[in-house]
């Protein structure tokens, strides 16, 4: 049985900075979102998450999230599917009564080079990487409203903002999350409720390591921290930009590289 020291959150001690918190985290079975429902669940929030298709891995995020004495709830329901993603959000505003944070991660990425790029490869990723970020926000966004407060943090990367050795589809992709960020916050902030997103560079993750081993070495060697990013690395500001103490950040993508884009 896991317990919380078993945890990698377990390098810090809870501050309780969301104690009282429902938060929604999309893509929690692996990766950065793992890190985030563990880092969240350590600071005291119930943590709810989809994923797509790995049972275990899910459980694993799972046993994760109870070992911090909090509750726990994995849906098998890609953000692609928009009346899945609708019904989830019902089971949980009827079960908590409420959603206080939305942190938007789920993305996919696939090796291309634009010029042999499919359809079918192009539309997989702006339907992951975009209109989920829509599927998802939207009925959450409607709870928060009623609610007049609330937090939505997305995962953007510095594909989006710069010149970086990455599949076209995805630096588009997650462009839009930047504009999608951007104006949404200034339509929410009316309602209480802030919107941020981070800017990830590369990451010791399965999304991390599907670029070419020679690019992950050469970025090691230039990055100033030295090093691929580790999840919690993202996962413990992303609960700084959810919290109450919060308070005047709204629109902002702040970039955690390692230094990568300085």
């Amino acid at each position: 049985m896991m317990n919380a020291s078993d945890s990698p959150s377990s390098q810090f001690p809870s501050a309780g900075l969301l104690k009282g918190k429902r938060a929604i985290i999309t893509g929690g079975s692996r990766g950065i979102g793992k890190a985030l429902c563990d880092v969240f669940a350590r600071e005291g929030a119930l943590v709810a998450f989809n994923y797509n298709s790995n049972d275990e891995a899910a459980q694993d995020t799972l046993r994760l999230i109870e070992a911090h004495g909090t509750k726990g709830k994995a849906f098998k329901v890609s953000v692609t599917d928009r009346d899945g993603i609708k019904d989830m959000v019902k089971e949980l505003t009827d079960e908590w009564g409420g959603i206080d944070i939305l942190i938007n991660n789920a993305a996919i990425n696939k090796a291309d080079n634009f010029v042999t790029t499919t359809e079918a490869s192009w539309h997989s990723i702006i339907d992951t990487n975009v209109n989920g970020l829509y599927y998802m926000t939207k009925p959450v966004l409607k709870q928060m409203m009623k609610q007049r407060k609330g937090s939505i943090v997305n995962i953007t990367s510095i594909a989006a903002q710069r010149c970086m050795p990455t599949s076209v589809h995805y630096s588009t992709s997650k462009a839009a999350v930047v504009g999608f960020t951007k104006g949404l916050a200034r339509e929410a902030v009316g309602f209480g409720i802030t919107v941020n997103a981070i800017a990830a560079g590369m990451f010791n993750t399965d999304l991390g390591h599907s670029l070419p081993e020679k690019l992950l070495g050469i970025y090691t060697d230039w990055v100033p921290k030295g090093r691929l990013g580790n999840p919690e690395d993202l996962a413990e500001f992303a609960v700084f930009l959810a919290s109450d103490r919060n308070t005047y950040m709204q629109g902002e993508v702040i970039t955690i590289d390692g230094g990568a884009t300085v």
